[in-house]
């Protein structure tokens, strides 16, 4: 397939820059099992799920990654870097995107802060350097709080600058272990009233980690997506996360993903029969069209760039042609995209 296949046209102003308050008053385009689509609000979630479904979320916790310090210079004035975190490597060392990687070289410090000094170990391709702070990960997200800056999408900063506000805008209500540079951004929907009402109607719930990386906003440059390749990113379910996803379907309820991230891990954790296996590590998974899903019955998901590996997965998910009738109405009505915008429900195509 090429990349012109997952092309579309998104009028600039449907870029959401702040999101829909209270959170759950949001639109929801439900794509349903068959070919209908129907207008809705997030709050309406629960009339959408059964008794006996399993709703997963991402419990990632977005982390200030976005740095702007000074290469130091003997005589003279530092050059000006901007590093974008992006993955762990091990404590207190990450890889990053530098801005300019140029003038970057093994050995070289980012001065951010005198309590946030990056070393940079070694370049990659495409701006990407390791760095090592030389401190442990508690100490790191310490500091990352008091000089790091919160790394909202690039369409976002095109249009303002990142504030107090979006420290809270930023974050889901599942948040608990830091380590993105993404929200995840489908688990910004939800209030604690809405879970209360999902609870109410016999849904389970349980939380699986996907540390989202920078990569996520990285545009595909390939014209084949089967020459694309993903950055990896680090995720976790553990053996009690398997073992209910596993008891829900055995039980006859759904696996509903709450965002392309925990679909991505939930795929990348499952065996070939579905059965839902314990999983700690990196996780590169791509999913196009033609990928048989194994794990994820229904997915709530937020609307995708033109182009993206995002929309390439929902498109592989709820198939082609309803997605681009799903955006073409998401268009024409109104709907806000991106990650501050409204969300969909999509049913999963049958083989």
């Amino acid at each position: 397939m090429q990349l012109a296949d997952f092309d579309f046209e998104l009028p600039p102003e449907r870029i959401a820059t702040r999101p829909a308050e209270p959170r759950d008053s949001a639109r929801l385009l439900v794509v349903g099992p068959d070919e209908g689509l129907t207008d809705a609000r997030v709050g309406d979630l629960v009339d959408w799920l059964r008794p006996g479904d399993l709703l997963v979320a991402n419990d990632t916790k977005v982390i200030p990654a976005r740095l702007y310090g000074i290469r130091p210079r003997s005589g003279g004035a530092g050059a000006r870097i901007e590093l974008l975190l992006h993955r762990r490597l091990g404590p207190g060392a990450w890889a990053a995107f530098a801005r300019p990687a140029k003038r970057l070289a093994p050995g070289d410090r980012v001065v951010v802060a005198d309590d946030l000094v990056a070393t940079v170990v070694d370049k990659g391709d495409d701006g990407e350097v390791r760095v090592d702070f030389s401190c442990d990960d508690a100490t790191l997200f310490a500091a990352l709080e008091r000089w790091g800056n919160l790394p909202l999408p690039p369409y976002i900063l095109a249009q303002r600058d990142a504030d107090d506000r979006d420290r809270r805008d930023y974050q889901t209500v599942f948040a608990d272990h830091e380590g993105s540079v993404a929200a995840p951004t489908a688990g910004l929907h939800f209030t604690p009233e809405l879970l209360a009402r999902i609870e109410a109607r016999g849904v389970r719930r349980l939380t699986v980690t996907l540390h989202v990386g920078a990569g996520t906003f990285l545009p595909v440059k390939t014209e084949r997506i089967a020459d694309h390749r993903m950055h990896a990113e680090w995720g976790e379910v553990t053996a009690e996360a398997a073992a209910a996803v596993n008891a829900a379907r055995a039980a006859g309820g759904r696996i509903v993903a709450v965002g392309t991230t925990a679909t991505r891990l939930l795929e990348s954790a499952a065996g070939e029969d579905g059965t839902m296996l314990p999983f700690s590590g990196e996780t590169a998974i791509f999913i196009t069209p033609g990928y048989k899903f194994r794990a994820v019955d229904v997915l709530m998901t937020n609307f995708h760039l033109p182009k993206s590996t995002l929309f390439m997965l929902v498109c592989a998910f709820a198939g082609m042609d309803r997605m681009k009738r799903a955006y073409a109405h998401a268009v024409a009505d109104g709907y806000r995209f991106y990650s501050y915008g409204d969300a969909s429900l999509l049913h999963r195509t049958t083989p």
